[in-house]
């Protein structure tokens, strides 16, 4: 991004802070862990103590790389806590519909991803950038967030990555691994994750037609 892309101001509100609506709006979420670094810690806990975000807000510091992060939110679940929706703060387009959708279906599978099956033309390319051959699109989906898991599923798997000391891109990998399966849930609406300058763009536009 060439900046930090969760303070970056999205129709005059930073791009986490929508992420965090969206949750803080949905029914089926009682409690928000959200993991911090320095460009963010002050200004989620600033959202919490001036009542920005009605429901309980708990910071749990990031680490080096995603598990690390994820594993370390995994510690500060209130007791009581069944169900973990893990999502991308830089995916502000989410919304509280779609993370019920979420929820729900996991209550019923267990595990749950939310996704969305590959539209395009997929090919395979060499490292000097010659088009080398065509990729079945057949059954390909494009992992989004929300990932929602049964929270004793969840635990057990980055146990096992960190012990092990493996390095997992999402939690549906970790939970791969403990040889549970896991399910896709479409999404009809966009969810683009926040990654190039020009995604500002496109995901104001979006909101704006959604208002």
């Amino acid at each position: 991004m060439g900046f930090q892309k969760l303070t970056a101001s999205l129709l005059g509100k930073p791009v986490l802070r929508w992420t965090l609506e969206a949750f803080d709006d949905c029914p089926t979420i009682d409690h928000l862990v959200v993991v911090v670094g320095d460009a963010t810690r002050d200004m989620v806990r600033a959202w919490a103590e001036d009542g920005m975000l009605r429901k309980p807000v708990t910071l749990s510091e990031g680490g080096t790389e995603r598990h690390i992060s994820v594993y370390g939110g995994l510690k500060k679940l209130p007791a009581d806590t069944e169900f973990v929706a893990v999502h991308d703060g830089a995916r502000p387009l989410i919304t509280p519909e779609q993370i019920s959708r979420c929820v729900n279906r996991a209550r019923e599978a267990r595990a749950v991803a939310c996704a969305r099956p590959v539209t395009e033309t997929l090919k395979r390319v060499s490292s000097s950038g010659v088009i080398t051959a065509s990729v079945d699109r057949e059954g390909t989906w494009i992992m989004e967030t929300p990932q929602v898991f049964e929270r004793h599923l969840l635990c057990q798997a980055y146990e096992q990555v960190m012990q092990q000391n493996l390095l997992v891109t999402d939690e549906v990998s970790a939970v791969q691994l403990t040889g549970a399966e896991v399910f896709v849930l479409d999404n009809p609406e966009s969810n683009l994750k926040i990654t190039y300058p020009s995604d500002l763009l496109l995901a104001e536009q979006l909101l704006q037609a959604r208002q």
